[in-house]
């Protein structure tokens, strides 16, 4: 028996993307609606999330058809320009 807990089985939709099944294309990313250059140097941003949290985001991802990073840069955008 293991220790671990399995989680919930995801849905069928989520399964397939986590698998690396053809998906529709995806819309375009907040990065390039920002104007970013092709081959510009990237900073890196780590952050410390719980796992359900991070189990939800990824998940909801999923199911939207987006990647993470997309979502997170689409905030930091969308935060910035409110706040600077």
């Amino acid at each position: 028996m293991s220790k671990f807990k399995m989680p919930p089985k995801a849905s069928q939709g989520v399964q397939e993307w986590v698998e690396g099944a053809e998906v529709p294309q995806a819309p375009p990313a907040a990065s390039e609606a920002s104007g970013k250059l092709p081959g510009a140097k990237q900073a890196r941003l780590t952050i410390d999330l719980s796992p359900q949290l991070h189990a939800r985001f990824k998940a909801a991802c999923a199911i939207n058809r987006t990647r993470m990073v997309e979502e997170v840069t689409r905030f930091i955008e969308d935060w910035t320009q409110k706040h600077s």
